[in-house]
């Protein structure tokens, strides 16, 4: 019989439906090598814990802790709002810091975060990468469609009513986005909106690396806010209403020099609740 690994403990957490397995490996007990398998095996729904994605948090010499980010598809990710935001909660939390204003090392560089409650506002990497009316092909039909770069790649699609919103095909269209040849090699998240005002939007995304649509998208909801604001359809603070019927805060000051526009400052603001504490048995972390 082969031996079997020791459990490993976790916390599940959830950001407006974005649900993460986050697991304290400041000692390592994940090896490096081991980060991208685990994330595949226990993010399986019905055969493991299930989950969007899984961060390890280990040590930092600069900030106050460092994660490492896996879809549930174990691809490493550059960043995840949603992901941020339940990471400096659960630190807080589980007594890694004791600051409820505190910073960690992504794939991205440093942000920087603000607890509160159950709520946490995290600043996220300077976006860029901004492109508007970019015309590509699907199924014979041309399309338009903005992009940013927000931590990860995002194109947006502005649908012109909330019944056009409610009935797309978010996973078939979005993956065709996603996979299309303008995006690659990195390939794009692929984010469907509605403006309802200047300070309001709905979204759904299809996420790269989760492959299908989710219940919220932290990077989506800063993308379309961000683009809808460069077109001048919303200023800061725009609140997203996401699917799974909870409220992304996101905040921005936007600069705009002649044609070019750009952004800083940028905040995503919301709810990073706990679920529950756990072990992760072997058993179901086998291919």
């Amino acid at each position: 019989m082969s031996q079997m690994r020791p459990r490993i403990p976790f916390t599940k957490m959830t950001g407006s439906g974005n649900d993460f397995i986050i697991i304290d490996n400041r000692d390592l007990k994940v090896p490096k090598e081991y980060g991208r398998d685990l994330a595949r095996l226990a993010c399986r729904r019905k055969l493991s814990a299930g989950a969007d994605g899984l961060i390890l948090i280990e040590n930092d010499p600069e900030a106050d802790f460092a994660w490492r980010f896996f879809n549930a598809d174990g691809s490493e990710a550059e960043m995840c709002g949603n992901g941020a935001r339940c990471a400096a909660r659960f630190a807080l939390l589980k007594g890694i810091t004791d600051k409820e204003h505190l910073s960690f090392r992504t794939l991205a560089g440093i942000v920087e975060a603000r607890v509160a409650g159950q709520s946490a506002r995290v600043g996220m990497p300077k976006p860029h990468g901004l492109e508007l009316d970019i015309p590509i092909d699907l199924d014979g039909h041309r399309i338009s469609l903005d992009f940013i770069n927000t931590g990860v790649p995002h194109a947006v699609f502005f649908a012109d009513s909330p019944a056009q919103l409610e009935q797309m095909d978010v996973h078939e269209r979005g993956r065709a986005i996603r996979r299309h040849e303008r995006f690659q090699p990195a390939g794009a998240n692929a984010d469907f909106v509605f403006v309802s005002g200047p300070h309001n939007m709905q979204i759904r995304t299809f996420e790269r690396g989760v492959e299908g649509e989710t219940l919220a998208c932290g990077t989506g909801c800063i993308a379309a806010a961000l683009v809808a604001a460069a077109r001048n359809y919303t200023d800061s603070p725009v609140e997203v209403l996401t699917r799974s019927g909870e409220t992304l805060t996101i905040h921005f000051e936007k600069i705009s020099q002649g044609s070019v526009t750009s952004f800083s400052a940028v905040y995503l603001e919301g709810d990073a609740k706990v679920v529950y504490d756990a072990e992760l048995w072997d058993e179901t972390l086998r291919a």
